[in-house]
């Protein structure tokens, strides 16, 4: 990177410079000054520590600590062999009830999936539990590796009694969609959120270390009428997302 883009990227080096702030803790200010302006967005990759300590004129041991207190924030990303990132995050509402494919398409993003699983099977308890169905009532699974622009974005396992998708095959894009086409599409959804570390294999197919933190949502959805049609189960890498929900006061 050369130096007019490092210019561009962080401004002035004077203005690490402040009386009684750690100089890691301006460095750290100068990027998250540069990402709110827009100079960094999410995907770029930052230059290398040796041209930012060059530049800002301060050690390379104190580059690395403030991209080390960004990192552990999810504010970068850093990918081994490759360098460090500006992490890519979705701002993802909660009160709206929104397939995954509708989210990303509505931020401009090209979707790709890799199935893992299409099958059509006995449901397990958890699925009875949460579609209300009997032991011997069949079900369609679909799991799926979700990709953004080629990254990796979620993790997704989704089952639906069988009666309102026979073949698991019958679906290529949109889960939503195909249960809209058979006028059957969820209205409404109850969510259950938590932070989890992620096992290995899990972790493997998101491209992120073992054992990171993710976020698991457990959704069910309903029709119209209140039938729960859809239980999803989705990992979502914690540097990609923030979920937002508007509250109100109600005293």
């Amino acid at each position: 990177m050369n130096q007019n883009r490092v210019n561009e990227l962080f401004g002035a080096a004077q203005a690490l410079r402040e009386k009684g702030i750690p100089l890691y803790m301006q460095v750290k200010k100068a990027i998250l000054a540069s990402i709110s302006a827009g100079r960094v967005l999410g995907g770029d990759t930052l230059p290398p520590e040796r041209d930012l300590a060059k530049y800002l004129d301060v050690s390379r041991v104190t580059v690395r600590r403030a991209i080390d207190e960004l990192v552990k924030e999810d504010v970068l990303t850093q990918r081994q062999g490759a360098g460090t990132f500006v992490s890519e995050r979705v701002e993802q509402p909660l009160n709206h009830l929104r397939s995954f494919t509708e989210v990303m398409e509505a931020r401009g993003k090209t979707i790709t999936s890799k199935w893992l699983d299409r099958s059509l099977g006995m449901p397990h308890e958890d699925e009875c539990k949460a579609l209300k169905l009997s032991a011997e009532q069949e079900v369609v699974r679909f799991y799926r590796l979700r990709y953004a622009d080629g990254k990796p974005m979620a993790l997704e396992l989704a089952t639906i009694p069988s009666r309102y998708i026979l073949n698991p095959f019958a679906m290529e894009g949109s889960l939503y969609d195909l249960l809209e086409q058979q006028g059957c599409r969820p209205v409404r959804a109850f969510q259950r959120l938590r932070a989890i570390s992620i096992d290995e294999q899990r972790a493997h197919l998101l491209d992120i270390p073992a054992l990171s933190a993710v976020l698991y949502i457990e959704r069910t959805a309903v029709t119209q009428d209140g039938t729960p049609i859809e239980f999803t189960r989705s990992w979502f890498p914690g540097d990609s997302y923030d979920f937002v929900a508007e509250i109100h006061n109600t005293v």
